[in-house]
């Protein structure tokens, strides 16, 4: 049970010092998630009452399946900006239409979120690389500004999840600027920058929130023609099962996959981050994807589109001191107040005002710094970073994603199948051996004996690498050569393919009148040497634990002796 509900671990040592602390971040949190919630349901193309639909029961299962005790969730822009990426083609659908895919869409996030925490597969959102996802994010975030200009200049922008056909359509638009939602949004910007840079202690968010209600309110702004939230309607959401049909399923797996290891990315790199900074940890990565799976699936029967761990939310949780998830049942008590009673309140909020916190929020998302240092020190990792962002700025978001990954991947196989391989040398006046590329007149060379290292797994892909690599030097030392060591230190593992490719090497050399030791092999690579061909062509006596022993070998000193180390290896073939 306390494996299933994490709370159950703490509940019991819970600290009464502690609540006070719990209850005060939580309605910090809960401030500032009212109108984040309603602008980011915007972003996702859903009416702003469904952002608030998002910030209930989400939020409540977190907090009892949850490992961390500081992560925020509930909406957040990046996944509200994929949701509306995935329903393009329905926006111009009837609203009741398009808020029935969003659900389903939540649903199914949800579900596949929670059958990877089931099954343990927490380690696939590692094939998101950084380079990946800083190119995604700063595209997305350049997109979601843009996304906002209609609100901003009070003047219909046509939609689009494309940069360019955004920057267009922005631009043939102008002319019908409101000039009065121009300035409320400017505003607006200005003082949540200002508030934050300068008096963080008042929340911006609520400051410009409020402000805009009441200039719109008592100055009669309509009048002029600016866009407001209008009517929110009044309640809790009810129960509504997502409708359910193979057709839309099929169409809509790629962006719930999508969504699905985007979310739990943010929400376990938010929350490991936060564990650096208290000390504790206690974030369980499986148990979080069922968390999050769960809040997701569970939320969508009562009108919640998808959540994940929001960044800005949980930074204010943690420093305003929250000790463990009851802060987030705060959070909830907040949302529920404003729907029971608060609502009409909202009905004078400017649109504008929801652009500039929407805008404020996701410029941070723009990452500068991380393109510079692989400009620096990794310039392939930068093309995979440029192309991400580029194919998600102009083609589209589910694209750049699926493009990244691909080529990330394709990048580690190239990597991989073609390793570091170096020649070693004995260091003067030691026994370490090292590369003799790298220390030059320190290393000890001789013509009669070649010392190899092969940094990597060996496996199917980089085999006839290694072979050729190893001939090459072979064929560089000439007539005098009598050996060859392989340091097998790196080598942790070495496949079928791989392991008959040794033997036929092994069986060549010798017929030269060569002979062939290998050193310093760690335990899976033992074992595989023991249990294929390999031991066979090679015999005991030519493993080694370590270089300078395979060399004393050759030397015919045999300290330690052979078969002290064939006893060696026989006890230590399970590592």
């Amino acid at each position: 049970m306390r494996n299933f509900f994490p709370f159950l671990q703490w509940l019991p040592t819970y600290n009464k010092r502690w609540f006070t602390k719990d209850v005060m971040a939580g309605l910090t949190v809960g401030i500032i998630l009212v109108p984040q919630g309603m602008a980011y349901a915007m972003i996702a193309g859903l009416p702003p009452v469904y952002g608030l639909y998002a910030s209930l029961v989400p939020i409540v299962v977190y907090s009892f399946l949850g490992t961390s005790r500081q992560l925020a969730i509930g909406p957040v822009a990046m996944d509200s900006l994929l949701v509306a990426a995935g329903l393009g083609a329905y926006l111009a659908a009837e609203e009741e239409a398009y808020v029935a895919m969003a659900l389903l869409l939540a649903f199914m996030v949800g579900s596949i979120q929670l059958v990877l925490g089931v099954f343990r597969m927490g380690f696939l959102v590692n094939f998101l690389s950084r380079p990946v996802i800083s190119g995604f994010t700063s595209a997305a975030a350049l997109i979601i500004i843009l996304s906002q200009l209609k609100h901003l200049l009070g003047t219909p922008i046509a939609g689009s999840n494309r940069f360019h056909e955004l920057l267009y359509n922005a631009s043939v638009s102008l002319s019908e600027t409101n000039w009065v939602d121009l300035a409320i949004g400017l505003v607006g910007i200005a003082l949540i920058l200002v508030t934050r840079k300068w008096i963080p202690k008042i929340p911006g968010v609520l400051a410009v929130v409020v402000l805009g209600i009441m200039a719109v309110y008592l100055f009669d702004l309509q009048a002029y023609g600016i866009k407001v939230v209008g009517e929110i309607p009044t309640g809790l959401p009810h129960f509504r099962a997502p409708e359910i049909s193979l057709e839309k399923i099929v169409e809509m797996a790629p962006i719930a996959v999508t969504l699905a290891l985007i979310g739990y990315l943010e929400a376990i790199s938010i929350g490991k981050s936060l564990e650096e900074k208290s000390g504790e940890e206690t974030i369980d990565p499986n148990q979080e994807l069922i968390a999050i799976g769960a809040s997701n699936l569970l939320g969508s029967l009562f009108q919640s589109h998808t959540v994940t761990g929001s960044f800005s939310r949980s930074a204010i949780n943690g420093e305003a001191g929250a000790k463990t998830t009851i802060a987030l049942l705060f959070s909830v008590v907040m949302v529920v107040l404003t729907l029971l009673f608060l609502t009409p309140l909202f009905y004078y909020l400017p649109n504008a005002v929801l652009a500039s916190i929407i805008m404020v929020s996701v410029v941070g998302l723009i990452d500068i710094a991380y393109p510079k240092a692989l400009w620096a020190y990794r310039k392939d990792e930068l093309a995979i970073l440029l192309i991400t962002f580029g194919i998600t700025l102009f083609v589209g978001i589910t694209e750049g994603i699926l493009v990244g990954v691909l080529l990330s991947l394709l990048l580690m196989v190239y990597k991989s199948s073609k390793p570091h391989f170096a020649v070693l040398g004995k260091i003067k006046g030691s026994d370490y051996y090292r590369n003799v590329d790298r220390f030059g007149d320190a290393i000890e060379v001789r013509d009669d004996l070649l010392i190899v290292r092969f940094d990597s797994q060996l496996y199917f892909g980089n085999k006839n690498y290694f072979k050729k690599m190893l001939y090459d030097c072979i064929d560089s030392k000439g007539e005098g050569l009598s050996a060859i060591i392989l340091n097998a230190e790196a080598i942790h593992y070495i496949d079928s393919s791989a392991a008959q490719m040794l033997v036929r090497v092994i069986e060549d050399l010798q017929d030269r009148n060569l002979q062939f030791y290998i050193a310093g092999a760690i335990g899976p690579a033992r074992d595989v040497i023991f249990s294929s061909r390999i031991i066979d062509v090679l015999s005991k006596e030519h493993l080694f634990v370590s270089t300078k022993e395979a060399v004393d070998y050759f030397d015919h000193t045999a300290t330690p002796s052979p078969i002290g180390e064939r006893v060696a290896y026989q006890n230590l073939r399970r590592p």
